[in-house]
């Protein structure tokens, strides 16, 4: 076992398999005892069952490490509660909340149901929340504490998960929000966009050049719950891994901008935009065009 979370106590939700399985084992494996959370659901949300968490908490304990498991649905405020107050009642503190749990229901945007969207952003987005919420209340008496959101390359957009790219966009905006606001109280908060071989990824529907193992992964995610991190200043960041690549997503920022005297009308904005203003061009727009020619040829990606 490794010591560079000596101390720390850290919950993960989505812990049950996958890349929050990684990161539970990591976690612990470097030192910290663990609150292992899982619903224990199937890919699209259905069929939960406690078991999945218990027996992450019994390969940790196997190992000589420290865990609790709480199979709740952090989707709800109590479930995201109940994650904390678990670290809180078996360990005293909470130092370090990582938030992977997340399902798939696939659909393009114009045949999508409500059924299909309310869940996808309830697991992900407001799962997220929850947790930040309950943690960072504790955090912030502490005046220590690391937040890290799971996000995804998707957050640019999505040809048919609209639901999960949304969430996946929201997240980004509530960790930087959690950044500018718990900064003063030694709290800091940051992203994880992966690119690893997991049950939700065996489906992408095209090819994925870079491509690593949710064990990559969980080495991020101890370096960010780490005081390494902290001592080195890294909040508000969105960082892709990818087997061997390791990138840091660019802040929101404006490109250009343009100016008139008086009012803008949509004739004058016809005039400026297109050569002072412009656009940004979407990179995964050319992507998807490429998919619909192969497609057309009968051809399929690799995934």
């Amino acid at each position: 076992m490794g010591n560079f979370l000596a101390g720390k106590v850290v919950a993960v939700t989505g812990a049950g398999r996958g890349i929050g399985r990684a990161v539970a084992l990591a976690a612990a494996a470097d030192g910290a005892r663990v609150v292992v959370n899982d619903y224990g659901v199937a890919v699209d949300g259905a069929s939960p069952t406690s078991e999945v968490a218990e027996s992450v908490v019994k390969e940790i304990e196997a190992a000589g490490g420290e865990a609790v498991a709480v199979a709740d649905d952090i989707s709800t405020m109590a479930g995201g509660q109940r994650v904390v107050d678990a670290a809180v009642t078996s360990y005293g503190r909470i130092d370090g909340v990582v938030c992977v749990a997340g399902i798939l229901r696939e659909r393009m945007l114009f045949n999508m149901a409500e059924e299909e969207w309310d869940p996808v952003v309830a697991t992900h987005l407001k799962g997220t929340f929850t947790v930040f919420r309950a943690a960072s209340a504790v955090m912030r008496k502490q005046r220590a504490g690391t937040l890290i959101g799971f996000t995804s390359g998707n957050h640019q957009g999505s040809v048919s998960q609209a639901n999960y790219s949304a969430a996946k966009g929201g997240i980004i905006s509530l960790v930087r929000s959690a950044a500018l606001g718990l900064h003063k109280y030694g709290v800091s908060a940051n992203a994880v966009a992966p690119v690893a071989r997991t049950r939700m990824s065996a489906n992408v529907p095209m090819e994925l050049t870079e491509i690593g193992e949710p064990e990559d992964v969980a080495a991020l995610v101890v370096y960010l719950l780490s005081e390494r991190a902290k001592e080195q200043g890294v909040t508000g960041q969105v960082y892709t891994i990818a087997g061997p690549k390791l990138a840091v997503w660019a802040q929101p920022r404006e490109l250009r901008a343009a100016y008139t005297e008086g009012s803008w009308t949509p004739e004058r904005i016809a005039d400026f935009l297109p050569g002072t203003v412009g656009v940004d061009p979407m990179p995964l727009l050319e992507r998807v065009a490429g998919m619909e020619k192969a497609a057309a040829r009968g051809d399929r990606p690799n995934a």
